[in-house]
């Protein structure tokens, strides 16, 4: 998990634990039947509704989200200019060596389509539609998640009415309704964690993660592109920076007095006029 979601991952969960506490035992709030009923219904119905390899893929895509570092922008773009200024003074085929070291797939296959000499329409056409099907897959993703963190809530609610039906059936006997009402509160309240500590966070996070990949697959097309292109490194640099953010940007502004000597600007600064009349 990366170190900031960590911090804020424990964090919260102390201040949770801690409400829990201020007016109670902790271990009031634990009931293993309404436990039961929430995690078993939501994992029925999850297994009803999805092939188990699909739910297999979905676990590896939410443990890879927290357990592999996020690779930056800035990281993408140094990669693509050194390789832009090896391919120019090496040629293309010196690219070959990436593609087996490289650990971005994606860029493996841009750099794969380089050495194989593909047209630059033939390039986009197959990363554009590498993207396309990498997000529909993410997307699907995300949809399971939020379709299973949907069931908990639900599951809660059904807890609750085995434990109200078990309560009334029990009226008159205050064992009864001491061993019953636990299971109808406790219940929604694990359906209503469940899916608002968990699954709806995972969604959120594999989104997150989803359109940060998306943005690196662009710069890396861009990138691809221009290097079969032959364009020159320095303007390949100024193209793919404009894809971060200005503070992410390390590249040095030109300065105004060169913008304005360039364009025969006046400095608005110098050239004032003053007003005779004025004392």
């Amino acid at each position: 998990m990366r170190r900031q979601n960590l911090i804020g991952f424990t964090l919260c969960v102390v201040i949770f634990v801690t409400g829990f506490l201020i007016k109670g035992n902790l271990g009031l709030y634990f009931n293993f039947a309404g436990l039961s009923i929430v995690l078993g219904g939501s994992a029925a119905a999850a297994l009803l509704s999805f092939k188990i390899s699909r739910l297999k893929i979905v676990y590896l895509v939410i443990r890879a989200s927290y357990t592999q570092r996020n690779i930056s922008e800035e990281d993408i773009v140094n990669i693509l200019i050194n390789l832009a200024i090896k391919s120019r003074m090496e040629g293309v085929l010196s690219l070959q060596e990436e593609e087996h070291e490289t650990s971005i797939l994606f860029l493996r296959r841009g750099l794969g389509c380089l050495v194989d000499n593909y047209e630059p329409h033939q390039i986009r056409d197959i990363l554009n539609t590498e993207m396309y099907f990498f997000k529909l897959r993410r997307e699907d993703s995300e949809r399971i998640l939020r379709t299973i963190g949907d069931f908990f809530p639900a599951f809660g609610i059904i807890g609750s009415v085995v434990g109200l039906i078990s309560m009334l059936a029990g009226i008159g006997d205050t064992s009864v309704i001491l061993k019953t009402v636990p299971v109808a509160l406790t219940s929604t309240l694990y359906g209503l964690i469940f899916a608002n500590f968990f699954f709806i966070p995972f969604a959120a996070n594999l989104r997150e993660r989803t359109n940060h990949e998306l943005l690196l697959q662009k710069i890396i097309m861009e990138g691809v592109i221009a290097i079969q292109s032959e364009l020159n490194p320095t303007i390949l640099k100024t193209k793919l920076l404009s894809f971060l953010t200005p503070s992410a940007r390390h590249a040095d502004l030109v300065p105004l007095a060169k913008i304005r000597k360039r364009f025969n600007i006046a400095d608005p600064l110098i050239h004032t006029t003053t007003d005779p009349n004025r004392k």
